[in-house]
């Protein structure tokens, strides 16, 4: 019996697992991963940086050291928390020479259709935020915005993040918590409304 769980509670094979079985020679299992990874790798570059082209860059080249270091991986931490350790180094390495862009237009697909029962003065209002909101995470320091990302995008806790990011817990939660902070004033300033604190 092997300290990693082959099985998970829902009945899905776990992420370790089919790495080290794809790290023997499994492509299946590699395909499995890459299934269930890529939407959320993909989302967490393009949130960060807002240039499409540059994340798909990035997000292939994750991929890659992924099929490069697959002989030496060792299950001893969670797979997700391995492979966003790799995206993580390899958006340091690149997110200097970039510029921050305004990604609010990245975002137009995702507003287009009206939910059932949203009239149109709620889905502009919504929209509205929404677009804030985006406009107000470009703003970010970039190691608030990873953190947000992270812990609101991705689902992520705060240990999983400091582990990511090679930084203390504390340093962690600092991040989050001044990053939400951010983001209320700034939604509030560019929507005229007053911020929390007045």
């Amino acid at each position: 019996m092997t300290a990693i769980q082959s099985i998970s509670p829902l009945g899905k094979e776990e992420d370790e697992h089919l790495m080290l079985r794809y790290a023997k020679g499994d492509i299946d299992a590699f395909d499995t991963l890459y299934q269930r990874h890529r939407g959320g790798l993909y989302r967490y570059f393009v949130r960060q940086i807002g240039d499409r082209h540059l994340a798909e860059d990035l997000y292939q080249e994750t991929w890659s050291r992924v099929i490069k270091a697959a002989s030496a991986y060792e299950a001893s931490a969670r797979f997700t928390t391995w492979l966003y350790r790799i995206a993580h180094n390899l958006l340091i390495d690149h997110v200097r020479a970039v510029k921050p862009l305004d990604d609010a237009d990245t975002f137009e697909e995702e507003l287009q259709e009206l939910p059932d029962g949203m009239t149109p003065a709620t889905a502009l209002e919504q929209e509205q935020r929404v677009r804030a909101l985006r406009h107000c995470v470009t703003l970010l320091p970039q190691v608030q915005k990873e953190a947000f990302l992270l812990s609101s995008e991705m689902g992520f806790s705060a240990p999983v993040i400091s582990e990511i990011a090679a930084v203390s817990l504390e340093a962690t939660k600092s991040r989050i918590r001044y990053a939400y902070q951010s983001l209320r004033n700034c939604v509030a300033k560019r929507l005229g409304e007053s911020p929390d604190e007045r």
